[in-house]
Parts: structure tokens; C-alpha cells; sequence
């Protein structure tokens, strides 16, 4: 009886450690697939970015020869000597985050208001409206180009001036347009902040509000003293977000001609050319190695301000109306 009994007990163990190197073997195999999934979709993203900024570091010698993949065995810091003088590198930076800050400082008023508008008042064709705002994160801009183009070119507003002085006014070859969009909530991706503030709002109690009516707060202070600073998650992940992609705009900075010198994005399109013409370089795979150069100067002060704020903005996502 004792035989038996020490003989189930030894079963019941040799299943026990059975199960639990089965679920330690699948546990260290799915570990190593994540990792290996994981590893995969990093070298996807940050491949080609290692494989440029190796570039970049090149002289025409590495680069005409063959053994030399991604590590340079000559190796030089002129391409960024060279970009940084052709660029005006401090000067065109300075313009560009001046006016990126304009541009995301409006927005974010902007697009706030409307977002806070939809979310606490009723009036006519709400739903209506909010679906087109809903639209236009959806629509592609390559849609709108024509249209946006020959309004600004001849700009006038209800036909006034083509009653005054018989024709409009071509604001192309100027950020004014970029700012008249920016400022109607029209501008890039503002379809998506007017969303992002929107649900943000919807999600604060009415309480608030109420409590600020009754200490005989109107509508505009409500919103600027109360509501605004409490929607500081929203406003932080808007922010990030709305410089990121102003910075990097090429799309309206070329559609509506904003000049070279106001933008590091425009004034990266013409290194190549401008260093080759400069220097006398006829191979475009040389100049190609400053155009790198040029692309990592432009790309620096981005991760810079993503890791300085790199924890508030994952909290502001987390509190944003992205994952509600």
C-alpha cells in the first residue's frame, strides 16, 4: 500500500515537472519569437537611418570602394563641415523652429476651441460639421492641391477685393497661406487635433464647468482658465506632435512656395544640388554623401526634444483621446 502510494506520488510529480518544463520551454520560445519579431521591425525602421548616418561619415574614397559597407576606413567630418556652411545651419534653424512654434502655438489654441466647442455646446449641424472634421483626417491632401493653389494665388475674401482693385492677391511664395489654414483649423493635420482635443474634453466632468458658471465665469474664461489647463495632457501631445510634422512639412512648404531660408525642410532640397555646382562635383553618389549629412544635422534637434520629453509624452498619449 505504502509502494503504491509513494509510487502515485512520484507520478504526480514527474507530471508536475513535466507541465512545468512544458510551459517553460513554450514560454522561452514565444520570448524568442517577441524578440525576434521585435529585433526585425527595429532593423526595418532604424536600418535604413544606421545605414545613412555611416554614409555620411564617408569620403569619395569609401565610398568607391568595395570592401567598405558600414563602417568608413577613411572616414571624414567635412560633409558636415560643408552642409552646415551651405545650409547656414544655426541661422536656418533658428528661422525654422521660430516659425514651427508659431504655427504649433495657433494650432493648439485653435484647434482646442473648436475640440472644446464640439464636446460642451449644441448648435445647428453639429454632426454634420464634426463629420467633415472627421473627413478631413481621412482625405488625402494630394486631393486638395489644385484647389488650394489657385485660392491663394488669387486670394480674396466674399470677392471684396476683386471689387475694390479688380483682382485678388497671390500670397504664394509666402507662409501667410499656411498660417490663414493653421489659424482656421485647416492646416496639417489639424482635422486630427480637433478629434484629439474633442474627446479629451468629453471625457472632464460638466462639473467644472458648472462650478465656474456659478462663480459668474463666462464661456471664454471657463475655457482659457479652467478647461485649457486642465486639458494639459492633450495639449502636451498635440504640441509634440504638431512640431514634429511642421518641422518635417514638405508638402505645403512646396505647394505654396515657402522660401528656403524659413525652413529646414525646403533647404534641404537644394544641398545636393548647391554643394555639386559649389564644389564642381558631378557624381550625384558624392553629393548623395552630403545630402546625408544634411539629414542628420535636420534630424538631431527632433530626437533631442524626444527624449527630453519622451516620458510626458507617452502620459499625454495614455491621457489623450488616442486610446480612449
Amino acid at each position: 500500500m505504502k509502494a503504491t502510494i509513494k509510487e502515485r506520488l512520484g507520478q504526480i510529480d514527474r507530471e508536475h515537472l513535466r507541465r512545468r518544463l512544458g510551459r517553460g520551454v513554450t514560454g522561452f520560445l514565444l520570448g524568442l519569437l517577441k524578440a525576434v519579431i521585435l529585433i526585425g521591425i527595429s532593423y526595418i525602421i532604424l536600418g535604413p537611418l544606421i545605414s545613412m548616418l555611416s554614409s555620411s561619415f564617408f569620403t569619395p574614397a569609401d565610398l568607391k570602394n568595395p570592401v567598405v559597407v558600414l563602417f568608413p576606413i577613411e572616414g571624414t567630418l567635412g560633409n558636415y563641415t560643408q552642409v552646415i556652411h551651405t545650409m547656414q545651419y544655426p541661422k536656418t534653424l533658428l528661422s525654422t523652429v521660430i516659425y514651427v512654434s508659431a504655427l504649433t502655438f495657433i494650432q493648439v489654441i485653435m484647434c482646442s476651441m473648436a475640440g472644446y466647442g464640439f464636446a460642451r455646446f449644441n448648435f445647428p449641424f453639429k454632426k454634420l460639421l464634426f463629420a467633415c472634421v472627421v473627413l478631413t483626417i481621412v482625405l488625402p491632401a494630394d486631393t486638395l492641391m489644385l484647389p488650394w493653389y489657385m485660392e491663394f494665388r488669387d486670394f480674396d475674401v466674399l470677392g471684396i477685393l476683386h471689387l475694390i482693385r479688380g483682382s485678388g492677391v497671390n500670397l504664394l511664395t509666402s507662409p501667410i497661406p499656411i498660417y490663414i489654414m493653421t489659424t482656421l483649423c485647416c492646416g496639417l493635420r489639424s482635422g486630427l487635433f480637433v478629434y484629439i482635443f474633442n474627446q479629451f474634453f468629453r471625457g472632464l466632468p460638466k462639473e467644472i464647468e458648472e462650478a465656474a458658471l456659478m462663480d459668474g465665469a463666462g464661456a471664454f474664461r471657463t475655457y482659457f482658465g479652467i478647461m485649457l489647463v486642465n486639458a494639459m495632457p492633450a495639449v502636451l501631445t498635440v504640441s509634440i506632435f504638431s512640431l514634429v510634422w511642421q518641422y518635417n512639412d514638405t508638402f505645403y512648404a512646396q505647394l505654396f512656395g515657402v522660401p528656403t531660408n524659413l525652413l529646414m525642410s525646403r533647404r534641404i532640397a537644394t544641398v545636393q544640388e548647391t554643394i555639386g555646382n559649389s564644389l564642381n562635383i558631378l557624381d550625384t553618389a558624392v553629393t548623395q554623401l552630403y545630402l546625408y549629412a544634411a539629414v542628420i544635422l535636420m534630424l538631431v534637434p527632433v530626437v533631442i526634444m524626444y527624449c527630453v520629453m519622451q516620458r510626458r509624452f507617452v502620459e499625454g498619449v495614455e491621457r489623450s483621446g488616442l486610446v480612449g
